[in-house]
């Protein structure tokens, strides 16, 4: 499954992925008409101040097994079998917050949504956009941000590709074959010599 992932320590706190999300929800899907529609789009990621001005994006993981999906009484947080994503179906949510709650990473938030005019606020989180996705297109967040700290892609090469990167980085930073001989210590080296005559 394709996921939007986060790189922390990418984010420098511009906010333009939480206006880029929440132009892309709302009913108009411009900013212009944003602004005026009756229920105000919210972005569904946050943004959390760090240290050294850093910042941290947070989404939904879309765990397996989800705890929110576990918890809703309602029966509104189901997962969307083709996308694997934990979606909300805003006509369900009766906003108990019993999946705010129960998710690990704190990403849900309530609010009056266009879908649902008739409630007063539903449950949201998350989507990956799947609108921009149906026509091929990243994630709304992924697209605005410029500095790379929101990525699309699948989650294993991600990851994978993270630890080359960290492993290349690690091993630039060591001696030269040469100079570590040189540093050795001399029974190191004694060491060495009789383990490779066997």
């Amino acid at each position: 499954m394709k996921t939007v992932i986060v790189r922390p320590e990418r984010c420098v706190g511009c906010l333009q992925c939480r206006l880029a999300c929440a132009v892309e929800h709302s009913a108009g899907k411009s900013l212009y008409a944003a602004l005026s529609e009756a229920a105000r789009p919210q972005p569904r990621l946050r943004i959390y101040p760090g240290s050294r001005h850093l910042a941290f994006p947070n989404k939904c993981r879309h765990c397996d097994p989800a705890p929110c999906q576990e918890v809703c009484i309602a029966g509104a947080i189901k997962r969307d079998a083709a996308r694997g994503t934990v979606d909300i179906d805003p006509h369900r949510c009766i906003s108990c917050a019993m999946c705010a709650m129960a998710c690990p990473f704190g990403v849900l938030t309530y609010a009056p949504v266009h879908a649902a005019p008739e409630k007063a606020a539903v449950a949201l989180k998350c989507d990956q956009c799947p609108d921009r996705e149906k026509v091929g297109k990243v994630p709304a967040c992924v697209a605005a941000c410029k500095v790379g700290a929101l990525t699309y892609g699948d989650w294993p090469t991600a990851q994978a590709d993270k630890g080359r990167a960290l492993a290349r980085a690690f091993f630039a930073t060591l001696p030269a074959a040469e100079d570590a001989a040189a540093s050795t210590p001399p029974l190191v080296r004694l060491w060495r010599e009789l383990g490779s005559r066997q």
